[in-house]
């Protein structure tokens, strides 16, 4: 069961805002990938890995970013302060790296290419019997299921390196997360973009619920750049 706890934010208006734009950036006038805004807008120190969000999330948010088209990217806007403060230590911090990790998963394999499939499929099966809890098991069951093709591949996989039931760990998470992302933006489907922000917005709920996090007097930020 999550820590209710309350997220209250006061920001100062500031002298500039910067550009959501792809990659690493050195401060604010260069421009900002979202979690850059992340840190500026909570205060912190130029980060693109700052402490005010989990750091799976961060990840997720990260690849989110730089994987989206530069004239799509503004539709993440709205999701950048709701990342903020949203982080979690400890067995809450654990069910949130397999709920991200699992959605991520699950959201890529319909549509990923073969190969990225497989891979998925490996991941989501190796730790398949140690997911907790159940409602997350039967997500997990049921992306592998939905391409069965890899699914059978990924279990002679398994079997032939007798490879039981595994942990997630964060790196492999992490990995996880990163083959989906991927995934999702070279599938050959034409609406790529909308579903790498509809996977970071339905990890964005999941943790909200989780950790019972609720949001008073979050920042509302403008949406229009302005340049200097």
């Amino acid at each position: 069961m999550g820590l209710s706890r309350e997220v209250l934010m006061t920001t100062r208006t500031p002298e500039l805002m910067p550009t959501l734009t792809a990659g690493r950036h050195r401060n604010a006038r260069s421009g900002a990938c979202f979690m850059e805004f992340a840190s500026y807008l909570a205060g912190e120190r130029w980060s693109d890995h700052p402490r005010c969000t989990h750091a799976l999330l961060a990840a997720l948010a990260r690849d989110v970013n730089d994987l989206t088209p530069d004239e799509a990217r503004a539709r993440l806007m709205p999701l950048v302060n709701r990342v903020i403060g949203l982080t979690a230590s400890g067995a809450l911090s654990t069910a949130a790296t397999a709920e991200i990790a699992v959605r991520a998963a699950a959201a890529a394999l319909p549509i990923a290419s073969f190969e990225r499939q497989r891979a998925l499929a490996v991941g989501l099966l190796s730790v398949l019997g140690s997911l907790e809890p159940a409602a997350l098991r039967a997500v997990a069951q049921h992306a592998v299921d939905g391409v069965p093709h890899a699914r059978d591949w990924a279990r002679k996989y398994l079997d032939s390196a007798r490879l039981g039931t595994m942990q997630l760990t964060a790196r492999s998470a992490e990995a996880l997360v990163h083959t989906a992302t991927v995934g999702i933006s070279l599938a050959c489907v034409p609406d790529s973009a909308a579903r790498l922000a509809a996977l970071l917005e339905e990890c964005i709920v999941a943790l909200e619920q989780l950790t019972e996090t609720t949001r008073v007097d979050v920042a509302t930020v403008t949406l229009e750049p302005v340049t200097v």
